[in-house]
């Protein structure tokens, strides 16, 4: 593929962040999965960071009733976010909301590797952090949904 077709095919791993695979694309040939994922993580790892604080910004609220990427659906329907009850639903809008609050970004959580209680539990947590680290903790959360993006979308 040439540096047009490969970020039209990937640019929506980082929720459709299309520079992240624009610049990996650089870094081919890759001679795996694991290598590709490895080069666009190291993109991001090596933006600055408010690039980063608008990366996190890309991504939606857990549990939220707004548009979002199809990526993001499905990855919270994993888990039943799609299907919370009134009472789910009211306790992740407030969580989002003091989350939003400190951090001044939304909480990320590769939520494939996690059940509802365990997303709730880590909300809990992380409301604990200092903002850097919670800021490096978010990046890390997204490098990790970009795994799963991945092996979903390339074969080996």
């Amino acid at each position: 593929m040439n540096q047009s077709e490969f970020t039209q095919a990937l640019g929506a791993i980082f929720e459709d962040t299309p520079t992240i695979a624009s610049q990996a694309w650089l870094a081919r040939p890759f001679g795996d999965r694991q290598h590709l994922h490895q080069a666009m993580a190291a993109v991001v790892l090596q933006m600055s960071p408010t690039e980063q604080v608008r990366l996190i910004c890309a991504h939606p609220d857990l549990g939220s009733k707004f548009k979002m990427a199809d990526a993001s659906v499905q990855e919270q329907a994993t888990v039943g976010l799609d299907r919370l009850s009134a009472a789910e639903y009211a306790k992740f809008q407030q969580l989002n909301q003091a989350y939003k609050d400190k951090f001044a970004f939304p909480f990320i959580i590769a939520v494939r590797n996690h059940t509802k209680d365990s997303i709730l539990a880590a909300f809990e947590t992380r409301l604990t952090n200092a903002p850097d680290l919670e800021q490096q903790r978010a990046i890390a959360e997204i490098i990790e949904i970009a795994r799963w993006r991945l092996t979903l979308a390339v074969r080996d």
